[in-house]
């Protein structure tokens, strides 16, 4: 696995990492990873890791773009100094050009897109032993749905940029592909984004399959 003891993992997004985490900081007591994936990818790892002593922390934030996290990037990543970060990003970006159409001010195009988030990855590599980059989704198994199509189209960035610096990939649209062969979506997300608990279990298994976690 590609944690060690004591070490700390950080992870950054949107709503599906926050999820009612605690504020300022997700982690401590009384349930501050919130109800995302990131509790269940906490919960496991520290039920199968116990002699690691892993330190997880959410610093996920309800409806950030890749914007949002550049602007808060050295307060809430490089001054905690994590030995690894996992980013899952890039839902928002592409949401706001099909809910918000007619406000561009708030679409973040696939340039913008790429070019900040391989910015924040060249920020931080310096400083971690490595990062986990998951692709953003949209829970609709019709590749030809508009905003499916665009999705893919990020998610694509996100590979790339992974190969590119060697960071960890989990490819999360084509697991929620695999799954909805036995599902409709609306069994998981009423809104195709948000995951029930059976939804971030799904995403938690992803990360812990990617990091090498064999006892998941």
């Amino acid at each position: 696995m590609l944690f060690e003891k004591h070490d700390t993992v950080l992870f950054i997004g949107d709503s599906i990492s926050d999820f009612n985490r605690a504020r300022p900081v997700g982690e401590g007591l009384f349930n501050a990873w919130g109800t995302s994936y990131v509790a269940d990818v906490g919960s496991l790892l520290n039920c199968m890791y116990p002699e690691l002593a892993l330190r997880i922390v959410n610093m996920g934030i309800s409806g950030n773009q890749v914007r949002d996290l550049d602007a808060r990037w050295e307060t809430d990543v490089m001054e905690r100094k994590p030995n690894w970060v996992s980013v899952l990003i890039g839902i928002n970006d592409v949401w706001r050009q099909f809910d918000s159409p007619y406000m561009p001010e708030t679409h973040v195009p696939p340039e913008e897109y790429e070019a900040t988030y391989e910015k924040l990855i060249q920020r931080t590599l310096p400083s971690v032993k490595g990062m986990i980059l998951m692709t953003p989704y949209f829970m609709e198994p019709n590749k030809a749905d508009p905003m499916r199509a665009r999705m893919d189209e990020y998610g694509a960035i996100v590979k790339k940029l992974a190969e590119k610096y060697n960071c960890t990939f989990v490819d999360l649209q084509s697991a929620w592909d695999e799954l909805f062969r036995y599902m409709h979506p609306c069994n998981i997300a009423w809104d195709r984004i948000h995951p029930n608990q059976v939804g971030a279990m799904y995403i938690a298994k992803q990360f812990l399959k990617a990091v090498g976690a064999d006892k998941a």
